[in-house]
């Protein structure tokens, strides 16, 4: 009985929701299932009847592989410039089923294509949360995609697991749904192992569980379960809930505000990363690393310290004042990530000085610290 008040706990309290349908879900071996996008839509759209304040949120896959099917594609493209041209070809299709799906509720939706690139520099990132807030306020339902027209390997998320938990942080979504074609989570591959066991509630995403995670994807998909569970990973630490459930289930959205049990439930202790923190921890790609001696190691994992040049030891990358730079030990394991108040070669300059010295080598004094305490944000606890 615990697990069903969790359920409808969460479910009944959500008030901003983030669903993301993978292409497993959206689409068969003709193409796009429009059956399916009206399916969802019709659900949502009793959903908003039935929670006159809810907002939602749509990241969806399908592009590619509706852009494959109607090219005459039988398996998905290998290489950038043959994805760039499916999605260019499928976005069109899919952004059409849905407009179509919604119509008939007269509720509008609204395209939203982004790259890492967008949500890696402060100012861009929020330029696009002001854009789905403004949507969201006028009752607009956002269609999120990766821009795969333009995606190039350097700037992108990965798959749109990722993008959903990174949007979801974006917004501060109360909960995210992962549609997907397995019903949740299970202690093992149930593809290779008959005896797997579907896992209802996570509370702890350890490594244990991790380990349960495959990364293989579908035909159609670029993410498998581990996927998945990392964008749980993420949701978790900005506190927020997140279900990966069977998305051909019928009527699986209804089923779940009822508190009925599908899927794996992922369930946050706290909140971790609040405000600027949440876009840090979630950063797609930082500028460069920064090394750090055992002395400045312990000083941000244990003590609550900014960063001083004295315990810089090396500088990857070329960067600016104001980038986002990953802290790592010797061994090159992530301590966390912060905005600098210097230049890369600034930075190579001073590191391992004293920061009485940073005015004499380099001309000019911003601050004593590297990176203040207030830009950074600790990924890997100690112990």
């Amino acid at each position: 009985m615990q697990e069903v008040h969790d359920r409808l706990e969460v479910f009944g309290r959500c008030r901003r929701l983030l669903i993301k349908v993978g292409s497993a879900v959206l689409t068969s071996p003709k193409g796009l299932n429009r059956v399916m996008v009206h399916r969802l839509s019709d659900q949502i759209a009793e959903l908003r009847e039935r929670f006159s304040k809810l907002e939602v949120i749509i990241v969806s896959s399908g592009a590619v592989a509706s852009g494959m099917r109607r090219m005459g594609l039988n398996e998905r493209p290998r290489t950038i410039p043959q994805k760039q041209a499916a999605a260019a070809v499928g976005q069109g299709v899919l952004l059409e089923a849905w407009e179509e799906a919604f119509d008939k509720y007269d509720l509008l939706v609204a395209q939203v294509l982004l790259t890492s690139e967008d949500l890696s520099h402060r100012h861009r990132y929020l330029n696009a949360r002001n854009t789905l807030e403004t949507l969201l306020a006028l009752g607009i339902l956002p269609i999120i995609n990766e821009n795969d027209t333009v995606v190039v390997e350097e700037i992108k998320f990965g798959d749109n697991d990722n993008l959903s938990a990174l949007i979801a942080g974006l917004v501060g979504a109360d909960l995210v749904v992962n549609l997907t074609d397995t019903e949740g989570l299970f202690d093992c591959d149930p593809r290779l192992n008959a005896s797997a066991k579907l896992i209802p509630v996570v509370t702890r995403l350890d490594s244990k569980i991790i380990a349960c995670a495959t990364p293989a994807a579908g035909s159609v998909g670029t993410g498998g379960m581990l996927s998945k569970v990392n964008a749980a990973k993420k949701c978790l630490a900005s506190g927020i809930p997140m279900v990966i459930a069977p998305g051909r289930q019928r009527d699986i959205l209804l089923r779940l505000f009822d508190g009925q049990p599908f899927g794996t439930l992922f369930l946050p202790k706290e909140r971790t990363y609040q405000g600027k923190k949440v876009w840090l921890a979630n950063l797609p790609k930082p500028a460069g690393d920064l090394t750090l001696d055992e002395g400045a190691v312990k000083a941000l994992q244990q003590l609550g310290r900014s960063l001083l040049p004295i315990g810089i030891r090396d500088v990857r990358g070329t960067f600016g004042v104001g980038a986002a730079v990953r802290c790592v030990d010797k061994s090159g394991n992530l301590i966390g990530i912060g905005l600098t108040n210097y230049k890369s070669v600034e930075i190579d300059k001073i590191k391992g000085r004293h920061s009485e010295e940073i005015e004499e080598i380099i001309g000019y004094k911003h601050s004593d610290e590297v990176i203040n305490r207030d830009n950074f944000v600790l990924i890997r606890e100690p112990g």
